[in-house]
């Protein structure tokens, strides 16, 4: 009995009128791990390849104030300050044509009320003691950047205060203590220059539920656990309203909104609710336009309607033991989620750019589900390819449909990409928790094939395309580690099976005479394609 294949069917002309703007946000900013471990030659290979390959503009990370990057210490009751190791840093984004995408926290001990930390690296999560040290702090470390890097170049950057203060994880305080740090921050910022960007609140992802309500979680209100249907509740961001009234009440300045929207139920790997329930949900498909259509429709009934929107975190998940972040699947997710809500947001984050990254330690094995784009021996992910084909694409749109989208480049050249998410689907990527790779194996394999038919007319006789193929066998590190057994520590002869499995699939097709090219190809599940006019 034959089987019915999806199509994706694909019409157009290389002379037709654009239909719209490519405004290529997924390049505006990528995330890593912590400032201390920018410190890293390896570290420092991966991004510059990632910037030249994906053109990522901005970065983000946490802890550029933590101890580790040695800022601050106090001296017969005075604050002295030290800027090396972000000089360091910072010089070293900017040679590579990057700009940062500043996070001021952790808390310095110096300057800390309390002990309480986060991560395997020990950031301090408490209110300042004294919250004029914490404005002096800020102060001096604007200043010193407006000396060293002029204030033409500051003014281009981005200024987020702290990081998922809704969190206890991650803020050891109530929201009444973040809106006063982040009182003390701005002020300190604009009073340099008010042409310098602020914002916040960097909250993590939408609920459906008043557990964010109050002063702190009360994690007696979660609703997750209590339905099968996470699409039946209506979710919404945590602080924005509240955080947009504080400043307008306060007359503080509010350049951009950020938030963090993982499509998931949790908010940080190993979170619990009340019956132990809740961790390893993801939520329905299109959760992402949802999210982000509330956040523009808040923004515009507030009065700052005017602010840019950066999501500065956001992945299939918020795990960094999660196997989905290394198959395929995640690749084909990313590209449809960004190509869904292009013009919507100024920016989404992906977390991160690199496996070199220590929330809960060193990764335990090469392959573990890591957050980055590529793994730590800077192994190409699927992820990475596909931030590559986004970053390729034309500013342009010359057509598009379900599972396709036509762009054109300022030289007239056609881009163009074509993807197979599966949309019998009705959740993103699902979890696949270390040590677990077989869900991931399972998910991208219970995915439907599709055929591709492409046709271009009005082509110039015998014009050449690129065809570029991302699929289970051709750009999937991961795939070819499990062929080789899932080796935890793998010797130089595998890493060269496995460097050459990253790679994708590439050859030439030609238009025919008439001046027409046609292209039908099998696609697998979650499969990608990039046609590039030569």
């Amino acid at each position: 009995m034959e089987v019915s294949m999806k199509e994706i069917i694909i019409n157009t002309d290389k002379n037709k009128p654009g239909i719209g703007k490519v405004k290529h946000y997924w390049s505006n900013c990528v995330g890593a791990g912590r400032a201390c471990e920018g410190l890293r030659a390896d570290w420092r290979r991966q991004l510059r390849e990632a910037r030249e390959a994906c053109g990522f503009r901005y970065i983000r990370f946490h802890g550029l104030l933590s101890d580790d990057m040695g800022v601050c210490i106090r001296e017969n009751g005075s604050l002295r300050f030290h800027w090396q190791y972000i000089d360091s840093l910072f010089d070293f984004l900017l040679s590579i044509g990057m700009r940062p995408f500043v996070e001021f926290g952790f808390m310095p001990s110096a300057l800390a009320s309390g002990e309480t930390t986060m991560f395997w690296w020990k950031g301090n999560v408490t209110p300042p003691s004294d919250y004029d040290a914490w404005g002096e702090l800020i102060t001096a470390l604007v200043l010193h950047w407006k000396e060293r890097y002029g204030l033409e170049e500051i003014r281009k950057w981005y200024y987020e205060i702290w990081n998922e203060p809704d969190l206890s994880v991650f803020w050891d305080g109530s929201r009444s203590e973040y809106f006063r740090l982040y009182e003390s921050a701005v002020r300190a910022v604009k009073a340099i220059d008010p042409k310098l960007r602020v914002g916040g609140p960097a909250t993590s992802n939408f609920v459906p539920d008043d557990r964010f309500a109050g002063e702190r979680e009360d994690q007696s209100k979660h609703k997750t656990h209590l339905v099968e249907d996470l699409e039946s509740l209506e979710w919404k961001g945590v602080w924005i309203q509240e955080f947009l009234e504080f400043a307008a009440d306060r007359n503080l300045p509010v350049d951009f909104v950020s938030t963090h929207p993982y499509p998931t139920d949790f908010a940080l790997g190993g979170q619990k609710s009340p019956d132990g329930g809740m961790a390893g949900r993801t939520r329905y498909v299109r959760a992402l336009r949802d999210d982000i259509g509330w956040l523009k429709e808040t923004i515009a009934k507030s009065p700052f309607p005017d602010v840019e929107i950066h999501l500065t975190e956001w992945s299939s998940s918020p795990c960094s033991r999660d196997y989905s972040h290394d198959f395929l699947p995640e690749a084909s997710y990313i590209i449809r989620s960004n190509i869904e809500n292009i013009g919507r947001v100024d920016s989404l984050s992906y977390w991160v750019f690199t496996d070199i990254f220590e929330e809960e330690g060193p990764g335990p094995q090469d392959f573990h589900g890591g957050f980055g784009l590529m793994n730590l021996q800077g192994i190409r992910k699927p992820s990475f390819h596909a931030y590559r084909m986004l970053h390729e694409l034309g500013d342009e749109i010359v057509d598009q449909g379900e599972g396709y989208l036509i762009t054109r480049r300022a030289d007239q050249k056609l881009r163009i990409l074509i993807w197979n998410y599966d949309m019998r689907k009705d959740r993103p990527v699902p979890m696949s928790m270390y040590p677990d790779y077989h869900t991931a194996e399972a998910f991208r394999d219970s995915g439907e094939e599709a055929y591709m038919n492409l046709e271009i007319s009005h082509l110039a006789s015998g014009q050449a395309f690129g065809v570029e193929v991302l699929d289970k066998e051709h750009g999937c590190a991961a795939a070819a580690w499990g062929k080789l057994g899932y080796p935890a520590n793998m010797n130089q002869e595998q890493m060269k099976v496995i460097k050459a499995a990253s790679e994708t699939r590439n050859y030439v097709v030609q238009a025919q005479e008439n001046g027409s090219l046609k292209l039908n190809v099998k696609l697998g599940a979650y499969a990608v394609l990039a046609v590039r006019e030569l």
